[in-house]
């Protein structure tokens, strides 16, 4: 066994672990006898501790450092433990980080996806927004925070990002991604179509490229850059082009979009879509984790930019889509009880309430109890149907419209009118609202008001 005695190890065959030397009591008279009775016993040899040679150690020492030096110097490190004969080699790699070129957006040059993200995440920017909500239950009025994304359009701190964002906010604070931040003023909006327009004061800001969304195609490649959750800045996603001019309903609103499998998230809402050569050809807008009953993955939408390009010009300009096609009505979906009530022959279309006086509707002939069947060649079915269909008209344009009517179906010539400037400050479209409020026009938004209208009191 091995005792330790000052640091000097010795090996003793002695049971009790005893060395030579040790004081230890005389043996009886009695216990020699027995000793000499039991046979002789085997020698008793010590192994004194060799002297080691540190020269030696000092050598091999200096060698075994030379080995790994040279190794890691050449390409690799090569690690061998000897157990039993066996060898386990951990390899490890001294390749440098590759250095990421920035690039200016050109539209010229294709970039790989670090080169598109070290181009555009200047250009990216987090948005959180405090607002005020509803009254709970103890009559207190409840705060509001949420975050979105959004990216600068023009070097003096013009921002783009979705409406949905900025809806009703109180305050609105940017973060750039080298961390200043500022306060920002909300220039503009519009529901419809989902952008909206910030403002902070600020100068020499990186503005982004905006790109032509009409020259995608399915499976071309595209990246994300936002702020999903609200917390993971800056990050940036990657994935394909899924379909083109997809139309999606978003809480009652039809929009056509690009679809994507890129990872999109909340918190992603007004950030870019990039395309490979560093332009903006999308504004990243909804995200679909169910559908129905079902659980779905790899959904995301995005905003075509040419959709949207001269709506935030002219929102960067008039504070509203000054040109916006309006038809100067309030208008809903006829549905299959309506249809039965009123004796039409018909179960679905866009009902008109009411008719703003003098507005684009009267002009064209339309009519309180109307239903539009269809705008050009476009079937509609619903209101949603044709607010989709009124988004490729622009003030000033003409369309036709199929209306039945009293049990016939006509057709009108219509001009479509620009929205209104104190619709458009309010955030309020008459012909999506069925409100009663505007002045001029008959007006009747109650079941009972249109039987009163139609037939009089004998079905009350």
């Amino acid at each position: 066994m091995y005792n330790d005695e000052q640091n000097l190890y010795h090996y003793t065959y002695r049971k009790d672990g005893s060395e030579p030397g040790q004081h230890q009591a005389s043996p009886t008279v009695d216990e020699q006898l027995h000793a000499y009775q039991s046979g002789p016993q085997g020698p008793v040899q010590e192994m004194k501790r060799a002297k080691k040679n540190r020269t030696g150690l000092k050598i091999a020492a200096l060698a075994l450092c030379c080995a790994l030096l040279g190794g890691a110097v050449g390409g690799g490190v090569a690690w061998g433990v000897s157990r039993g004969g066996n060898e386990t080699g951990v390899n490890v790699s001294s390749r440098p980080a590759a250095q990421v070129k920035v690039n200016t957006v050109d539209g010229k040059t294709e970039m790989s996806d670090a080169e598109v993200y070290a181009a555009n995440v200047n250009s990216v920017v987090s948005i959180n927004v405090t607002g005020t909500g509803s009254t709970n239950f103890f009559g207190q009025t409840t705060q509001t925070a949420s975050a979105g994304s959004g990216f600068v359009l023009t070097t003096d701190g013009y921002i783009v990002t979705n409406y949905h964002v900025v809806e009703n906010a109180d305050t609105v604070k940017v973060t750039m991604y080298n961390g200043d931040e500022y306060d920002a003023k909300y220039v503009g909006g519009d529901e419809d179509y989902d952008i909206a327009v910030i403002k902070v004061k600020a100068a020499g800001l990186q503005a982004v490229t905006l790109g032509n969304s009409d020259s995608l195609n399915v499976g071309d490649r595209v990246l994300a850059i936002g702020n999903p959750l609200g917390e993971l800045t800056f990050s940036m996603s990657g994935g394909m082009v899924s379909s083109v001019n997809r139309a999606i309903n978003v809480d009652g609103t039809p929009f056509n979009m690009i679809q994507t499998d890129t990872s999109i998230n909340p918190g992603n809402s007004g950030g870019p879509l990039l395309n490979q050569f560093g332009e903006v050809v999308g504004i990243v807008s909804a995200k679909y984790s169910s559908y129905s009953s079902e659980t779905v993955e790899g959904l995301g939408f995005a905003i075509p930019i040419n959709d949207v390009a001269a709506m935030i010009q002219d929102i960067m300009t008039n504070g509203y889509v000054t040109n916006k096609a309006y038809l100067g009505a309030t208008v809903g979906t006829l549905t299959q009880s309506m249809a039965q009530q009123y004796r039409y022959s018909i179960t679905s279309g866009a009902f008109v309430y009411s008719v703003e006086e003098n507005g684009p509707a009267a002009q064209a002939g339309l009519q309180l109890g109307d239903v539009i069947t269809k705008i050009g060649d476009t079937g509609i079915s619903s209101l949603d149907d044709l607010t989709a269909a009124k988004k490729k008209y622009s003030a000033g344009d003409t369309a036709e419209l199929t209306v039945y009517r009293g049990g016939q179906t006509i057709t009108v010539e219509l001009t479509w009118g620009a929205v209104p400037a104190d619709q458009q400050a309010a955030g309020q479209d008459q012909e999506q609202t069925q409100d009663n409020s505007q002045s001029g026009g008959n007006y009747y938004t109650d079941p009972y008001d249109l039987f009163d209208y139609f037939f009089g009191n004998r079905y009350r």
